[in-house]
């Protein structure tokens, strides 16, 4: 693959953010691998990259993936293009990575049935945020889920594997350790968008610990 560097640009006020309407979530820190082949994202991504922009990712509310436009959730994350490959025509395989989380104030539909919207971010999580005494044990089993992840990656594709993780591993950070989680945890997308949208790192990280705790995980 092609690797760029990480941009993280915002977008300005009053600038139309692209979106990408999926059946899937994207926190920020997270790494999202995309299979892009409808001609509208193509050339979508092919824009954002030249412009070193992201584009939105948004869970789809209702609608599909391809075909015409569909409604999408009213939070989402920016995604920054962080590699690329086109090994045939018409498939551009990219990996993408989590920014700042966004909400839609307004969208506007293209001739090609693709999406804009006008956004305002959302603040981050305070990034020295640590995690408390009483999410300790969520850190710990994080981290003990991830270097799983990676030997059984290792062990299988060799010097092929990449990992779905993309560093700094931060366990100290209750946002980090909290957005880990809300990917993994096997939940309904509806429950993974309304813990993106919660406020504070520290209340998804209470949720999380209750599931976790539910399920006798820690």
């Amino acid at each position: 693959m092609a690797s760029s560097h990480l941009t993280l640009v915002h977008p300005q006020a009053g600038d139309w953010l692209p979106l990408f309407p999926l059946q899937t979530v994207l926190f920020p820190g997270g790494v999202l691998p995309l299979k892009v082949f409808e001609a509208r994202y193509i050339d979508m991504v092919r824009d954002c990259m030249k412009r070193e922009a992201p584009f939105g990712v948004v869970l789809i509310k209702s609608g599909q993936e391809v075909g015409k436009a569909a409604e999408p959730e009213p939070v989402g994350c920016l995604a920054h293009i962080t590699d690329w490959d086109m090994e045939q025509a018409g498939l551009l395989m990219l990996r993408t990575h989590g920014g700042e989380r966004f909400r839609i104030l307004e969208t506007r539909k293209q001739a090609d049935e693709r999406l804009e919207a006008r956004v305002e971010m959302i603040q981050a999580d305070e990034p020295t945020q640590t995690v408390s005494d009483a999410h300790v044990s969520c850190a710990t089993a994080l981290k003990s889920v991830i270097e799983t992840i990676e030997a059984r990656g290792h062990a299988e594709e060799g010097d092929d594997f990449i990992s779905p993780f993309a560093p700094p591993l931060q366990f100290d950070q209750s946002g980090w350790v909290a957005n880990r989680w809300c990917e993994i945890l096997p939940i309904p997308l509806k429950a993974r968008q309304k813990l993106l949208e919660l406020e504070d790192a520290d209340s998804r990280l209470a949720i999380v610990h209750q599931y976790l705790q539910q399920h006798k995980i820690v």
